[in-house]
């Protein structure tokens, strides 16, 4: 008898336990088995299912290249255009005039004045050492460059999700980042790869949060616990607020003693469009709570893409999902050479 992998997805911090005092709707004991709607059939002693789809999603990813960024950065692959007409016609007079330009170009798009230093310094010294000869060979470095950063620091970007069912993946973030979203089109993603959603709201602070996530339960066939109205407190602060993040460690913890081990996951949701700033978001919710991967958002409209670069660089955490754009399929898996030739296409 074949039966459909659980996957529970968890959006934002909550005090209390996680299924004590909510109501069920559109959900069905964890027992309940059925056949798997897709090749993608787990036997209830298989234990490799969630290795496997965190393994799938990425290659997907790698496999559809064009779909992932052909809509998202533009506006960053805009502000690094300049970079192949400073290159076009370089000669090594002109070394220093280029990299100061190329230099600008990477900091306007958020690289962060650290890595382009770098970025930048690597460049002139194998230039001046003869290695690059070659607009064509400076471009080809500087790739090469960025792409290292995002592989070496920010390697493992499939999802963690363990042998044991359910698997839990915690979704966190600050007010209007995206986290309801992300949650939504992540499961949708999981769904139809073959696993079996489960959707829980914590506490949110933001009263209409609840009811976004309902939606987004309904739209993508998800079962969803809420907790009770009277229940459901929504507060009011920062991501900074120290009550808060102390519900955030609650949460975790009351996840831990339901499921042992978990959560698998823990992704932080980051707004592109703050640019650097996310940075000491993803700092504080690290030391918090141990990130163990980004969802970078509304990158579809930012001229700063550069940020996933140096929000890589600086906390060695992988950036897993970015998102492109509106639709339930924008949510895509991070592939680092997608987005590099995406970004110095």
């Amino acid at each position: 008898m074949a039966s459909t992998p659980q996957l529970s997805l968890i959006s934002k911090p909550s005090p209390s336990p996680l299924f004590p005092n909510f109501p069920r709707t559109r959900f069905t004991p964890f027992t309940t088995a059925g056949p798997a709607t897709t090749s993608f059939k787990c036997l209830a002693s298989q234990t490799g299912f969630f290795t496997r789809l965190g393994r799938l999603i990425k290659e997907k990813a790698k496999s559809d290249v064009e779909k992932i960024f052909s809509g998202g950065f533009s506006k960053t692959r805009d502000n690094l255009a300049v970079i192949d007409e400073l290159l076009l016609y370089w000669n090594l007079a002109d070394t220093d005039r280029v990299l100061d330009e190329l230099e600008e170009a990477l900091l306007v798009s958020d690289f962060g004045p650290r890595i382009t230093i770098k970025i930048v310094e690597s460049l002139r010294e194998d230039i001046l050492s003869g290695k690059l000869k070659s607009g064509s060979e400076i471009k080809d470095a500087l790739k090469t460059s960025v792409l290292d950063i995002l592989t070496k620091k920010g390697h493992n970007t499939e999802l963690r999700l363990g042998f044991r069912k359910p698997a839990v993946i915690m979704i966190v973030g600050v007010n209007g980042g995206g986290k309801t979203t992300s949650l939504g089109k992540l499961a949708y993603r999981l769904k139809n790869e073959g696993a079996k959603i489960l959707m829980a709201a914590g506490d949110t602070f933001r009263a209409a949060a609840s009811d976004q996530l309902e939606i987004w339960a309904e739209r993508t066939g998800c079962e969803i616990v809420v907790a009770e109205k009277e229940n459901a407190k929504a507060s009011s602060g920062l991501h900074t607020n120290y009550s808060l993040m102390e519900e955030l460690i609650a949460c975790k913890k009351a996840v831990g003693k339901v499921i042992p081990g978990a959560p698998n996951e823990i992704l932080l949701v980051l707004d592109g469009n703050t640019g650097l700033n996310m940075l000491p978001q993803a700092r504080e919710f690290n030391e918090v709570v141990g990130i163990t991967g980004f969802i970078l958002t509304k990158l579809d409209g930012s001229a700063r893409g550069g940020c996933v670069v140096s929000v890589v660089d600086e906390l060695s955490i992988p950036v897993k999902f970015v998102g492109v754009g509106e639709r339930v399929e924008d949510l895509q898996p991070f592939d680092a050479e997608a987005f590099v030739n995406a970004i110095l296409s």
